[in-house]
């Protein structure tokens, strides 16, 4: 099924389109931005609940600061000082964040643009964005896709690949605000969570880590067992004073697909869980959503959603010890991430 979703300010028209699984499970996402919307998900009674946050047409997402739903990048999370230096060159990009900062691609992020639809299914969804070389300040042109299939086993698969001809970085995500008990009942501070990790990246006061990788033991940013989100979230330690709340990159255990962290509610019945082939994932807990008029009119307040961003660690274009996210010229960047969806035992 597809619908239009609105116009854009500069009189382009988005649509949306639907997937649905043979359990009902449905998830609608829009050319604009190749961004998530909607996504129904039985609950323990069997009925739908829409579990993620978002907006009722395309005007929603262009005035909107969260990134609801979105596909982030060309790199997806912070880079400091908003400039990198590769191959010898120094690259500078637009500043979004505190002035200085770039964060989540800077100004024209992919998630501002209209998306082509390479192809569809029922269950499966491409689209495709040209991204030409000095976009955002980054070098080399690249045609980036992303996938959305709906699978029978309650999976929401995210499928990226992108080929660039220079040398660049690429390191995009979705940024997806999940709430189990539906996008309008309130704050998860009752959700429980997990994060496979033993230890994270602390940052700077404006959320730049500072290339340390601390252990998670003995702190509120240990989630290697499953605990409630609001348990330890206004503790008087330092990175949380620092963010907010949870904002922060968590140094993934293990290598390949594996699954990650997940997210589960007693109310709903609902739990979810989260694999990656990347290293790290930012868990995030709406710290600045604030009075935000949403879907089916509802206002969205501070901690009314968590997003699992999976990623390479922000701000790894200045930090040796991270992982890079560069991609050679000619080489392949993809990578795959899944939410699962399933009923409590």
């Amino acid at each position: 099924m597809t619908e239009a979703f609105g116009m854009t300010k500069e009189g382009e028209k988005a649509s949306m389109y639907r997937l649905e699984n043979g359990q009902g499970m449905q998830a609608y996402v829009t050319d604009f931005g190749a961004t998530l919307v909607k996504l129904l998900v039985p609950d323990k009674d069997g009925q739908l609940r829409d579990v993620v946050l978002g907006y009722d047409t395309v005007a929603g997402y262009e005035n909107g600061t969260g990134h609801f739903g979105a596909t982030v990048g060309r790199v997806a999370n912070r880079i400091g000082g908003g400039s990198f230096s590769l191959n010898g060159k120094t690259y500078e990009l637009t500043r979004n964040d505190n002035g200085k900062n770039t964060l989540h691609g800077g100004r024209d992020f992919a998630g501002q643009r209209i998306w082509q639809v390479k192809a569809r299914s029922g269950q499966e969804i491409t689209f495709s964005l040209h991204s030409p070389d000095g976009d955002q300040g980054f070098p080399g042109a690249v045609d980036m896709e992303v996938t959305y299939t709906l699978t029978e086993d309650g999976e929401l698969k995210l499928f990226y690949r992108g080929v660039p001809d220079q040398d660049t970085p690429l390191n995009f995500t979705n940024h997806s605000y999940f709430n189990l008990n539906g996008h309008d009942a309130g704050n998860v501070l009752d959700h429980t969570a997990w994060i496979s990790s033993d230890a994270y990246t602390p940052t700077d006061e404006e959320l730049i880590p500072t290339g340390e990788i601390l252990p998670v033991e003995g702190t509120p940013m240990d989630f290697r067992k499953e605990k409630k989100i609001g348990r330890e979230i206004g503790a008087e330690y330092e990175a949380l004073v620092l963010a907010g709340g949870y904002d922060h990159n968590w140094a993934l255990n293990g290598s390949g697909f594996r699954m990650v962290a997940g997210m589960e509610s007693e109310e709903s019945g609902i739990r979810m869980e989260v694999y990656t082939d990347l290293p790290g994932i930012q868990f995030y807990t709406a710290n600045f959503v604030d009075h935000e008029t949403g879907k089916d009119g509802a206002v969205y307040e501070k901690r009314q959603a968590a997003c699992f961003e999976t990623q390479y660690y922000p701000d790894a274009l200045h930090h040796e010890n991270f992982l890079t996210p560069v991609v050679k010229a000619g080489e392949i960047y993809q990578t795959t991430t899944v939410y699962r969806f399933l009923k409590n035992s």
